[in-house]
C-alpha cells in the first residue's frame, strides 16, 4: 500500500473514468474530501456533476453553495432522472446503500447503472458503511482515498493557522523542530481530523508553540481509539524490566537504529517483524511494550476483534484501513496479540465462509510487501492454530520462543518485582526464591509477590522471603496444571525457533 497525496488520488480517479467504469463505490467518513476529489476530476475532464442526498435531493455538484430548489428527493426518482440525463456526466449519490433494502430502489439502481454506462457517464456511490448488496458490488469498482502525506500536512498546518489568525490574532512561537513533531504526529489522520486537532491546540490560549505537540498527540490517541481498529499503547517499560530473554534483547539491540538514513546508506533493510511464541504469562506482551520504548517508536495494538463485521467485504476493508493507517503513521510498531485467535479458522477447515482465510491472506500480503517503516510484533500461545504460512522466513525476520524462565531469569524477575514495589532485594534470599519459583512463569512470580504483600499488609508485618515462598507454593503453576500442553509446546519449539533466553 503506497501512500499517496490528493493529486495522486485525483489522477487515480481520472484513470478509473478513462477505464470506462460506470459505477464507482467509495466507503469513507471523509465525504467532503471525496467530493472535492470528484469535483477536481470533473473540472479537469470538463464533465458536469450532480449530487443527490436524501435530505437535499438532486443539486448542482460543481457549485454546491449555489442554492437550488430540491428535486427528486426519493432515491428511485433521482436514479430515474440520472439514467435519462446527458452523456459524460458525474452523478454522485450520498449514502444510497442505506436505501437498498428496498427492492424498488435496488431495481432502479441496477437499471440506472446500465443506462448510465450506455450514456458514457459515471455513477459515484459515496457511503459511510460498506453495505452494498453483492449484485451491485459485482458492477462497482471500489476506490480508496489516501491519507495525507508530509507535504499536505505541512500546508494544512500553515493554512489553518493563517485562517485562524485572520479571524482572531494568534501568537506563533513554534520552532522548526516543534513544527516537524506536529506534522509527524498528524500522520495517519485525515485532512478533517488533522484540521480539527490544530484548531483544538490553539483555541484556548490563542497561541501555537512547541508545547502544543502534546495536545496533538493526546487528541490523536482519542481519535484513533474511537475508530476502534488501532489502539495506542503507552509503553513505559524498558528491557531492564524484563527478566531473562538475553537472545531477544541482543537481537533487538543490534537493530535499534536500522530505520535510520545511515542504516539505509550502509545497505541495511529495516527489519519487518518478529513472531514470539511461548507459554502463557511468560512475558510476550511485555516484550512488545519494551521494544517500543527501546526503539523510541509509538506502539499500536491491532484489535482484531473489531475487524470482523457482519457485512460482506467490510471486515477485509477494516483490515486494509488499519494497515494503511499504521503505514501512514510510520515509523511505528504494530502489535498483534494472540494472533492465532484473531485468524482462528485460517489454519483449519473454515467455519466462517472463508473470511478468516481471506483476512489472513490480506495480512500475509502486507507483511511481505509493505515498504513503510512498520515493525510487526506478533505473539502467540498455541502452535496448532497458527497457519504454516506465517512461520515462513520472509514473512517475519525471526521466530522466538519464550520458555519457562530458568533459575537466573527467575532471580532477575523476582528482583524486578521487588524493586517495583519499593523493596530492597538485598533483604531477601533471591536464590531461595528462585528455586521455590521453579516452573512458574513471570506473571505467576509477579502474582506471588503481590499475594505475599497483601498477606503482610493484612497481618501488619513486613514482606519476607518466607511469605513469598508460601505464596508460590499455595497455587500450582501453569506448567503443572497444563503440563502436557506446555511439554508439547516446548517440544515443538525445539529446533524450530530461536530461544529468547
Amino acid at each position: 500500500m503506497k501512500l499517496k497525496n490528493k493529486m495522486d488520488d485525483i489522477a487515480e480517479f481520472i484513470s478509473l473514468i478513462h477505464g470506462g467504469y460506470a459505477c464507482i463505490s467509495v466507503v469513507t467518513n471523509e465525504e467532503f474530501e471525496m467530493l472535492d476529489i470528484v469535483r477536481r476530476a470533473a473540472a479537469k475532464l470538463e464533465y458536469p456533476m450532480q449530487i443527490w442526498s436524501a435530505g437535499l435531493g438532486i443539486r448542482e455538484g460543481l457549485h454546491p453553495l449555489i442554492p437550488s430548489p430540491p428535486k427528486q428527493k426519493s432515491p428511485e426518482a433521482a436514479l430515474a432522472a440520472f439514467q435519462d440525463g446527458g452523456t459524460k456526466t458525474f452523478y454522485v449519490m450520498l449514502d444510497l446503500s442505506t436505501h437498498l433494502s428496498n427492492t424498488l430502489v435496488l431495481r432502479a439502481l441496477r437499471d440506472a447503472i446500465h443506462r448510465i454506462a450506455v450514456n458514457k457517464s459515471h455513477l459515484i456511490l459515496i457511503d459511510s458503511e460498506d453495505k452494498l448488496p453483492d449484485v451491485i458490488r459485482s458492477y462497482a469498482r471500489t476506490f480508496e482515498m489516501s491519507l495525507p502525506g508530509r507535504e499536505e500536512l505541512d500546508t494544512l498546518v500553515r493554512t489553518t493557522l493563517r485562517e485562524i489568525h485572520n479571524k482572531t490574532p494568534l501568537e506563533i512561537g513554534i520552532t522548526r523542530d516543534g513544527l516537524e513533531a506536529v506534522i509527524r504526529n498528524l500522520r495517519g489522520l485525515s485532512i478533517r481530523q488533522a484540521h480539527r486537532l490544530i484548531c483544538d491546540a490553539v483555541c484556548a490560549e490563542r497561541r501555537f508553540d512547541d508545547a502544543d505537540v502534546n495536545t496533538i498527540i493526546a487528541g490523536k490517541r482519542r481519535m484513533i481509539q474511537s475508530d476502534g481498529l488501532l489502539e495506542y499503547v503507552q509503553a513505559p517499560l524498558t528491557m531492564e524490566e524484563i527478566g531473562g530473554m538475553d537472545n531477544l534483547k541482543r537481537w533487538l539491540k543490534l537493530r535499534k537504529d536500522a530505520f535510520t538514513e545511515q542504516a539505509a546508506q550502509f545497505g541495511i533493510t529495516p527489519p519487518r517483524g518478529i513472531l514470539i511464541l511461548g507459554v502463557q504469562g511468560s512475558g510476550k506482551s511485555l516484550c512488545a511494550k519494551a521494544i517500543a520504548t527501546a526503539w523510541q517508536q509509538p506502539l499500536y495494538r491491532l484489535d482484531c476483534g473489531t475487524l470482523y463485521n457482519s457485512y460482506v467485504g467490510e471486515s477485509e476493508r477494516n483490515l486494509r484501513k488499519a494497515l494503511r493507517q499504521i503505514e501512514a503513521m510510520s515509523p511505528a510498531i504494530l502489535w498483534i496479540d494472540e494472533i492465532e485467535k484473531a485468524f482462528a479458522s485460517a489454519a483449519s477447515q473454515s467455519t466462517d465462509g472463508g473470511l478468516s482465510k481471506r483476512m489472513f491472506a490480506t495480512l500475509l500480503t502486507w507483511m511481505q510487501e509493505h515498504r513503510e517503516a512498520v515493525f510487526l510484533v506478533a505473539t502467540a500461545n498455541e502452535i496448532e492454530a497458527l497457519p504454516p504460512e506465517l512461520l515462513r522466513k520472509g514473512r517475519v525476520d525471526e521466530i522466538f520462543f519464550v520458555n519457562l524462565p530458568n533459575e537466573r531469569a527467575r532471580r532477575q524477575i523476582i528482583k524486578i518485582h521487588l524493586l517495583k514495589r519499593k523493596r530492597d532485594p538485598k533483604h531477601f534470599d533471591l536464590d531461595a526464591l528462585a528455586k521455590a519459583a521453579e516452573g512458574s512463569t513471570g506473571s505467576e512470580i509477579e502474582q506471588a509477590v503481590i499475594s505475599a504483600l497483601h498477606e503482610a499488609f493484612d497481618s501488619k508485618t513486613e514482606l519476607t522471603t518466607a511469605g513469598i515462598v508460601a505464596a508460590l507454593r499455595s497455587s500450582p503453576p501453569l506448567s503443572v496444571t497444563m503440563a502436557e500442553s506446555v511439554a508439547q509446546l516446548c517440544a515443538w519449539a525445539n529446533g524450530r525457533c530461536v530461544p529468547a533466553d
